[in-house]
């Protein structure tokens, strides 16, 4: 039998970037932390060490997210855990730079799977398990880009656009028990190998002249887990870039 003075938060792609941020916000909010990561065993063991350290139950779980039955794997974890799973957050995506005219197939159905289907599945296996627990949360990790035209990110742009309407789906499907919503944030670290000058330009191109500070992402997520009248929801955190 589950026990239900803690429950259990699933976030994807935690061993880095937003998604240790997303997990160390869940674990200082009393969850015990399922931190799943595909190939980055070190970054992973270094998060769930600092996580412990703020006495938290951390699990590690890796698996290939582009990988159906990989992906499902997460769920066996879920179901041997002795806590109700509560939340889980979507945060693992990627993001490569291509063209339209000759971006290939399987470089955007590779997009589409990790940053689009995986979610959609994750989600349709969580409120399952959320349903029978008595309610949850679900949290999409978006992007302000989705209602921007980004040409040098095509596959992106439209994953993550497709996503937050996704998320308004899954509101109306999983209601009432299960809450869908999502955070959009702007510029908050750069793309890996993305020219630090370019960065800088965008940068400067922002309302409020800098980057956000990861405690204002995660502070979007301590809003949602607070609020309980919130459900098919985008909250943007960009510092006015959706103006532009």
């Amino acid at each position: 039998m589950k026990k239900n003075n803690i429950s259990l938060a699933l976030v994807t792609g935690a061993a880095h970037r937003l998604g240790r941020v997303f997990a160390r916000t869940l674990a200082k909010q009393g969850y015990a932390i399922l931190l799943h990561y595909n190939s980055s065993v070190d970054a992973a063991e270094s998060t769930a060490s600092a996580l412990r350290s703020l006495g938290a139950e951390v699990i590690l779980a890796q698996a290939d997210l582009a990988d159906a039955d990989s992906a499902l794997g997460l769920f066996s974890v879920v179901d041997s855990s002795p806590h109700p799973l509560r939340v889980l957050v979507n945060s693992a995506a990627t993001m490569q730079p291509a063209d339209a005219r000759t971006l290939t197939l399987p470089d955007w159905d590779a997009t589409m799977n990790l940053n689009l289907r995986t979610p959609f599945f994750l989600a349709q296996q969580a409120q399952i398990r959320m349903r029978d627990a008595g309610g949850g949360l679900i949290v999409n990790i978006t992007d302000v880009g989705a209602e921007k035209a980004w040409s040098k990110f095509p596959d992106y742009v439209v994953s993550k656009a497709a996503l937050q309407s996704l998320t308004k789906v899954l509101a109306r499907s999983f209601a009432p028990s299960v809450r869908v919503n999502a955070i959009a944030p702007g510029l908050v670290l750069p793309a890996h190998n993305f020219p630090a000058e370019e960065w800088e330009r965008l940068i400067e191109r922002v309302p409020l002249k800098r980057p956000a500070d990861m405690s204002e992402i995660a502070s979007a997520l301590e809003f949602l887990l607070k609020n309980e009248y919130i459900t098919g929801q985008t909250i943007t955190v960009d510092g006015g870039y959706s103006l532009l």
